[in-house]
């Protein structure tokens, strides 16, 4: 790997470990990154999981830098997303790039109207559900999420917010804060099947980690810095422009 590679990595990195931690949509940046530097779609996948990991690490800091967590919840969450993330890493799924690329825009769209139309969350309003019927709810839920991130990650983020959001009442910063630890947990499983099964680039990968660990920092104390409402502008613009990519100009 040239340096000037592993700038650029480095610099696709920490503006994907941004979006991932505010929004979601990073490994749309940073996967066909991988791609065409060469490495093959399974190798460029599995090694992305490396920075994700970073990012992970570093944005679960920064929330609880800040008193931003969601702790034993998430913990539960992120078991149910580990068992399904080694199953979702196991499948070989054959679906047509285009018509993956379309369905996913979709769902991408339809997350930007729910937070479009959901109320903001008022300082002081309490309207989180955290009853144990819906932590089971949450817990059952997570165990698809864990399937699809461990699958292919890319867009993973914009399930997660749906259903914290809709599940449990939380704000889009404790969303966030949550979501990051769930993927903390999950790419974790997802990472030793990819080790079992040989298909990293640790170098890249490592490298992308630098990247992803910066964004994810600065993503996770902008998020709480901000609050909800300049996580929801991020969020549409993100939705939007990454719904146009796949819907238009998907290969």
């Amino acid at each position: 790997m040239e340096f000037t590679d592993a700038i650029i990595i480095i610099v696709a990195g920490i503006v994907a470990g941004f979006l991932n931690v505010v929004a979601g949509g990073g490994s749309l940046i940073t996967l066909p990154l991988l791609i065409f530097l060469g490495l093959p779609s399974a190798v460029a996948n599995a090694t992305n999981r490396i920075g994700i990991i970073g990012q992970n690490i570093f944005a679960v800091a920064g929330f609880r830098s800040k008193g931003v967590s969601t702790w034993p919840y998430s913990l539960y969450l992120g078991i149910s997303a580990m068992v399904g993330a080694i199953l979702g890493a196991r499948i070989a799924v054959d679906m047509d790039d285009r018509l993956f690329n379309r369905i996913l825009s979709i769902i991408m769209v339809a997350v930007a109207i729910m937070i479009i139309v959901r109320p903001l969350k008022k300082p002081g309003d309490q309207q989180e559900r955290m009853d144990k019927k819906h932590q089971i709810i949450g817990i059952v839920s997570f165990f698809g999420v864990g399937i699809y991130g461990g699958f292919i990650q890319a867009g993973v983020g914009f399930i997660m917010i749906p259903l914290l959001t809709t599940i449990n009442g939380f704000s889009l910063v404790k969303t966030n804060s949550a979501k990051v630890f769930v993927a903390l947990t999950y790419s974790l499983a997802a990472l030793a099947v990819f080790i079992v099964e040989d298909v990293l680039d640790w170098t890249i990968g490592l490298t992308l980690a630098v990247g992803n660990a910066i964004g994810g920092w600065i993503g996770s104390r902008w998020s709480v810095a901000k609050g909800d409402v300049w996580i929801r502008r991020v969020l549409i613009v993100t939705i939007i422009g990454l719904s146009v990519k796949l819907w238009f100009f998907s290969s």
